[in-house]
Order: structure tokens, then C-alpha cells, then sequence
């Protein structure tokens, strides 16, 4: 807010400013003072030094200032290459911004108007258009290699030991299932959704039987972690910045993120010194009216704490011993069963 505000007000002095100049320049053309319109000239040339030279400070100065917003070391080891490769990006932009605008206000300045000066004029200069088309398309290509190399190393294939947890979204929640002492997720299918079985789980599969639901995922630290992300009904996205995570939750198109954390909720409160901190996932997609609720508690415990948690859950069959949902082959059999039934009694319809 403060930023904003420093910006509405410089902006304000330079459009005054700008117009004083400007009703000056008028003034002075229509009195033909040509002494008045060299002062203006060189009041301008002037400017084009000192206006950047202000605002390089002001730049330096709210960089410290916005520094306490920016987000604490990041806590998984992906997220060490993703910020590398962030920085290296905002201080090659910021090298070349520095660079041009430099020459342009100082060139600005170099050759303001005077009187006799004669503008030299060249048609082309292959050199000088070589150089600088190469220089910006080789930092380019290496800042797009670079970061191709660091997706693929996100995205490689999980190892066998990986923690598995699933995440699906929906209007206006996060549901979590993890596999049950088999290490296995069963199969699901949005057809057997309903009111109890929210995450359409098909009990048929014997893998299925022993998954249970969570209202707060947790995690082993220093472990690898699997996030197999779908969605239920609109797109949503989870979003997880202290591990520098973030993956679309498509309808009818999983995805998945693999992420190893390394510190766990206990040290990041230490560290932040904020014993209220909790890691959290939000969706970054604006899925309708309720999206700003879409918060889920993530916990990242010691690999003895998380194996006590895992081993004190029930699954979901026996948390719902009530449960009399089908299998997906039901499902099927069912619905084919009702649509013979009605085809067989609009023929009966028909003389």
C-alpha cells in the first residue's frame, strides 16, 4: 500500500510538472522568446538524468522495505533450483534494464538540441544489429534450457519409496485419501460420486479397501512425496509457496508433483518465529464464489511422528460401516439393467 501510494504521488508531481513545462514551452512559442524555449530544452535535458537517478533510489529503497513480504527460504529441495533460477532471471532483466535505460536518458541528455548541431545519419550497421541480436537470443536460449532442465528434474519419475497422497478438488474444498497399509490407492470413477463416497472411490479394487480420508495431509520430512491432483468438477490449482509447488487440478486429466520436504512445521515456526505457522495449500484458480475457502493444513512431521499419525488411521469402510456403495462393474450393470428395463417398456408403448 505504501509503494502505491509513493507512486500515485510521484506520478502526480511529474504530470504538474509536465504541464508547467509544457504551458512554459507554449508561452514561449507563442511570445517567440527563443531564449525562454533553450532554458525549457535544457531544464529537459537536465531532467533525463535526474528523474532516473530518483528513481533508482526509490527503487533501492522499497526493495528493502518490500523485502520482509517476500517468502522465507523455501522448504523443499526442488525449490532451491526454482529460486536460483528466479533470481538468476530477475538480475540478467535487471542488468539489461539498467543497461538500456542508462543509454537512453544519457543519450537523451549527450544530445539535447543546440543550436548548429547537425544529427549524423547511417543506414545500417550489420555489426552493430548482429551483436545485438545474438547477445539477448544467447542469455535466452540459456535462461530456457535452464529452466526446461529444472522442470524435468520436478517432474521425473517418483521412486518407489515415495509417499503417496491424493488431492481432489472441488467447489469449495480439498479432499485428501491416502493407500492404506498396502501402499496402494485404489481405483476411482467420478460415475460412483455421492453424498458419502465424495472422492468416487471404487471398492471393487481390493487396493481400495484399506485407503482412508484425512482432513489435513501429513508428510514425512526429508522424504519424497507424490501429490496425484485431479479435480471433481471446475479447475482448480494447488498451490503450496513455502515448497515452491504449484499444479493445475484439471476435471477428467490428472496430474501429479513430486517434492521432497525439508524442514518441518516445528523448525519453520522457529524459524520464522511464529508458533502459529502452518504450512498451507490454496487454489490459485478463481473457481466461483466460495474459492477464497479452499485452505488445507499441510503437516510436515518427523518420520516417526508421521508413522504413529499413519498407523492410528481407519480406512474409509470401517469409519462408514453403513457405506452401500457399489463397485464400478455394479454401477455398469445396474445402469444397463434400468436402461433395458425402460427401452422394453416404451416399445410396450408403442401400438
Amino acid at each position: 500500500m505504501l509503494g502505491f501510494i509513493i507512486g500515485v504521488i510521484v506520478a502526480l508531481i511529474l504530470s504538474v510538472l509536465f504541464m508547467l513545462f509544457r504551458i512554459q514551452t507554449l508561452v514561449s512559442l507563442v511570445k517567440t522568446a527563443k531564449s525562454r524555449v533553450d532554458s525549457f530544452n535544457k531544464l529537459n535535458a537536465a531532467l533525463m538524468l535526474i528523474v532516473p537517478v530518483i528513481g533508482f533510489i526509490l527503487f533501492i529503497w522499497y526493495s528493502g522495505v518490500a523485502s520482509q513480504y517476500y517468502l522465507p527460504e523455501p522448504a523443499s529441495e526442488h525449490g532451491k533450483m526454482t529460486d536460483g533460477m528466479f533470481w538468476i532471471t530477475i538480475y540478467v532483466i535487471t542488468a539489461m534494464f539498467l543497461l538500456t535505460n542508462v543509454l537512453l536518458f544519457f543519450f537523451a541528455f549527450r544530445y539535447q538540441y543546440k543550436e548548429g548541431y547537425k544529427a549524423s545519419f547511417f543506414h545500417d550497421n550489420t555489426r552493430l544489429e548482429i551483436v545485438w541480436t545474438i547477445i539477448p537470443a544467447a542469455i535466452m536460449t540459456w535462461l530456457v534450457l535452464y529452466g526446461n532442465y529444472i522442470w524435468w528434474e520436478i517432474m521425473k519419475d517418483p521412486p518407489k519409496d515415495a509417499v503417496v497422497v491424493e488431492l481432489m478438488g472441488h467447489q469449495f474444498a480439498w479432499k485428501v485419501r491416502y493407500p492404506g497399509k498396502d501402499n496402494a490407492l485404489g481405483k476411482y470413477d467420478f460415475r460412483l460420486t455421492d453424498n458419502v463416497n465424495e472422492m468416487g472411490i471404487d471398492f471393487e479394487d481390493k487396493n481400495a479397501n484399506d485407503d482412508f480420508m484425512s482432513g489435513e495431509i501429513h508428510i514425512p520430512v526429508n522424504h519424497p512425496i507424490l501429490f496425484k491432483i485431479r479435480a471433481r468438477d471446475v479447475l482448480h490449482s494447488v498451490f503450496a509457496p513455502h515448497f515452491r509447488l504449484k499444479m493445475d487440478a484439471v476435471p477428467g486429466m490428472p496430474t501429479q508433483f513430486l517434492f521432497t520436504p525439508t524442514k518441518t512445521t516445528e523448525q519453520m515456526r522457529t524459524e520464522l518465529n511464529n508458533p502459529k505457522f502452518n504450512y498451507e495449500i490454496a487454489c490459485t484458480e478463481v473457481c466461483g464464489r466460495g474459492h477464497f475457502a479452499m485452505r488445507l493444513i499441510v503437516i510436515v512431521e518427523d518420520e516417526a511422528t508421521y508413522k504413529k499419525w499413519y498407523a492410528a488411521q481407519k480406512p474409509f469402510l470401517e469409519n462408514n460401516p453403513n457405506y452401500k456403495g457399489k463397485g464400478l462393474n455394479q454401477y455398469l450393470k445396474k445402469n444397463l439393467a434400468e436402461s433395458q428395463q425402460n427401452t422394453k417398456e416404451k416399445a410396450s408403448l408403442i401400438p
